[in-house]
């Protein structure tokens, strides 16, 4: 079964994706395709995507759902008008929380998304770190560092030190175990000053092989010896040194930075 789902918002409609997505997981058996309205503010906008949305029922032949963070009731009344499934986030939650609090919501469009200057600074500042310190490039900064992710090539160390970055303002390092690191089982003497600061990264070699594969075809690197060489080798050398490590094959760089932060306790 397929069903198009659209993520409507007067905003960015990250709140809608973000929600309506983590509710569409638990359903693997339906084909899900996603369509994206954000800044939806003018009845205009509404009546054309109402026409977009019947259009491509009748094409599809179901229905269709509707994921919607509008906070203009008039928008929000109208859209009701179209054949669909309907999934009103503000109407669900704002009308309980202003009878529970006994006051009326400010609706804002945006309103949680006003820029506080300082977490700004703070995040784009951890973007610059994470981007100096990619890949064992610098080392003299560890000390500034939050966490530090050590793994092998390709297990997701980059995207989840931006991601860290970008999202939380926290200082993520990483850097590359290679095959000069496991000859000795041992942390490479750079990282040993900071161990307490170290977060491992696995990944199986299967998996590793796929990625590389698609970096550099047929090549030692890519291997399936090399990448079960190295994946062995790089968790030995985790459990040795007792640094914590989780296995990034099947994880979401959102799933792999919340279990990281956890584990480190830092704060979001």
């Amino acid at each position: 079964m397929k069903r198009q789902v659209y993520f409507i918002s007067d905003g960015t409609a990250i709140t809608a994706e973000t929600l309506g997505k983590s509710l569409l997981t638990q359903f693997e058996q339906i084909d899900f395709e996603f369509i994206t309205l954000p800044y939806v503010n003018s009845t205009e906008q509404i009546t054309n995507i109402i026409e977009l949305i019947t259009s491509n029922q009748r094409k599809q032949g179901t229905l269709p759902i509707l994921i919607v963070t509008i906070v203009d009731t008039k928008l929000r009344q109208q859209l009701k008008q179209c054949d669909a499934f309907i999934v009103d986030i503000f109407s669900a939650f704002l009308t309980p929380l202003e009878m529970e609090l006994n006051a009326p919501s400010v609706s804002a469009t945006g309103a949680q998304r006003n820029i506080d200057h300082h977490q700004y600074a703070d995040r784009i500042d951890a973007v610059h770190f994470a981007i100096d310190n990619d890949d064992g490039a610098i080392t003299r900064e560890y000390d500034q560092a939050d966490i530090i992710l050590v793994g092998v090539s390709r297990c997701g160390k980059t995207p989840t030190s931006l991601y860290l970055a970008l999202q939380f303002g926290i200082k993520a390092a990483n850097y590359p175990l290679t095959e000069e690191d496991f000859g000795s089982f041992q942390l490479p003497a750079v990282l040993k000053p900071y161990k307490n600061k170290l977060y491992g990264l696995t990944i199986n070699p299967l998996r590793l092989q796929s990625i590389r594969q698609a970096r550099q075809a047929n090549s030692r690197y890519a291997s399936m010896p090399q990448c079960q060489r190295e994946v062995r080798e790089v968790e030995a050398v985790f459990r040795k040194e007792r640094v914590p490590f989780m296995d990034t094959s099947n994880a979401s760089i959102e799933e792999i930075s919340t279990r990281i932060m956890d584990a480190a306790g830092l704060r979001r």
